[in-house]
């Protein structure tokens, strides 16, 4: 191979790599962004959310997203819970709501499926903040 050929290789080599450092830079930027959003909005803390949600056992019920063992199929899955438009069919998503909504569903929506569970407020607004990272 002419030493040209090999110099707009190497060159096209670097710049796959450049590109691929790149698009992992602004996803992980565009993670913490969305992270930061939802604790704000939430007034919770998404990594401690995460802990609630498999300690509440949601993921029996639900599949959700970066929960380990969350599979179920008796709930609806809860990836991109964040951007729907309502929870449960009844309420507006708003972290208000979906506090709400995980503290006492049975309260908000009598005679539905979700059972109480006894989540406290804390835990509620650290399960939306996790919640609402899920786009």
């Amino acid at each position: 191979m002419p030493a040209s050929l090999k110099w707009l290789a190497g060159l096209f080599a670097a710049s796959v790599v450049a590109a691929i450092v790149a698009g992992g830079a602004m996803f992980a930027q565009s993670r913490t962004r969305t992270r930061i959003m939802a604790e704000q909005v939430s007034g919770g803390s998404s990594a401690a959310g995460r802990v609630a949600i498999a300690a509440y056992g949601c993921g029996s019920c639900h599949v959700i997203p970066g929960i380990a063992g969350a599979n179920g199929q008796v709930g609806p899955p809860l990836t991109k819970i964040a951007v729907r438009a309502s929870i449960a069919g009844k309420l507006p998503n708003d972290p208000a709501a979906m506090t709400r909504w995980l503290e006492h569903p049975q309260a908000v929506v009598p005679g539905n499926d979700m059972p109480e569970q006894g989540v406290t407020r804390r835990d509620a607004r650290d399960m939306t903040a996790y919640l609402y990272t899920l786009k």
